[in-house]
């Protein structure tokens, strides 16, 4: 098995290496990396269904879209991210692939006294609190499986990030829940007591020592380096990978400005707006169908929202220049 402990902590980089190893390598792989603070969506999710819009705007939280299935999480340096890459076993369903590889991790943490446990099909917890979610997919015959160890994360922003507005949406997504959480260094016998750089020498060390088929240091050669990075910059750093796989969805809006009361409602499909409607009971001089028509086609971020609205003067339409409330209500 090839053990990759990786030092980047760029989350577009991270999830592009773990697309690359499944794909172009074919021996069992063990990895350990860590996130800056960002929103990891499932591979199916509405991400704009799981985010609080403002929040990571405010704190430059990325948002990326992984290939795994699952909800979506908040990753920070207090979080260490694990991943089990080996042959798929034929007639195995997910639920035992997850007590297969989990299975490894659940027995770390127990050998320093931690009783740690698989809950329902991919959760561990600790007495009943969950602080690793685990997810996984399939590519031919390899399965990667990959979750997070929660060691001493910000919980407050883990639930700030996540923290939706569900009856803005309308549609068939499902939306994820902030469960209850816990950290593992809030659980580390006095005998055991450790740093998150400690602990994960700890991990490695363990799956090194417990490991029937032998273990080795992975390293990348420079073309592989390359690859992951062409991956990160076509594909994990896009808008168009981590928003536009989001279903097609009606977000609706309602805020008070001095200048009246708006409704706002937005059809995005493919992560671009395909229809806009601005209602309420505000003052116009102009009409507020030149701004909506003008946004069709527009990618669905507050970014590129607020750059189309900038090129008209909402003073003349609205009474008052509402460019930053307006840009933020359409987006989120």
């Amino acid at each position: 098995m090839l053990c990759f402990i990786d030092n980047t902590t760029d989350p577009y980089y991270n999830l592009a290496a773990e697309e690359y190893l499944l794909e172009h390598f074919t021996q069992p792989i063990f990895r350990l990396w860590r996130n800056a603070p960002s929103v990891i969506v499932g591979r199916n999710q509405n991400a704009l269904a799981e985010i609080n819009g403002q929040y990571i705007r405010e704190h430059n939280i990325p948002v990326v879209r992984r290939l795994t299935g699952g909800g979506a999480v908040f990753h920070d340096l207090g979080n260490i991210n694990y991943t089990f890459i080996g042959k798929k076993v034929e007639g195995e369903e997910t639920s035992a692939m997850f007590r297969r590889f989990t299975a490894p991790i659940i027995s770390a943490l127990r050998n320093i006294g931690i009783a740690a446990e698989l809950q329902g099909r991919n959760d561990l917890v600790i007495d009943g609190k969950k602080f690793s979610g685990n997810a996984v997919c399939i590519h031919n015959n390899r399965v990667l499986q990959h979750g997070t160890l929660l060691f001493k994360s910000s919980v407050s922003s883990l639930s700030a990030a996540l923290n939706t507005r569900p009856e803005k949406f309308i549609g068939k997504s499902v939306q994820s829940n902030v469960s209850r959480v816990t950290n593992i260094s809030e659980h580390l016998p006095a005998n055991a007591q450790m740093d998150i750089e400690q602990f994960i020498e700890y991990l490695k060390e363990y799956i090194f020592s417990n490991l029937s088929e032998g273990f080795t240091i992975g390293e990348y050669t420079p073309e592989d380096i390359e690859a992951i990075r062409q991956l990160r910059e076509n594909k994990y750093s896009k808008n168009e990978w981590n928003f536009g796989k989001s279903p097609k969805f009606q977000l609706q809006s309602k805020f008070k400005l001095p200048c009246g009361f708006f409704e706002t409602f937005v059809d995005v499909k493919e992560g671009k707006i395909a229809q806009c409607k601005i209602l309420g009971d505000y003052f116009f001089t102009r009409p507020t169908d030149d701004i909506c028509k003008a946004l069709e086609g527009t990618t669905h971020s507050y970014e590129a929202i607020k750059m189309r609205l900038s090129q008209f003067p909402l003073k003349e339409y609205f009474g008052e220049e509402i460019l930053e409330p307006l840009a933020e209500n359409l987006s989120s």
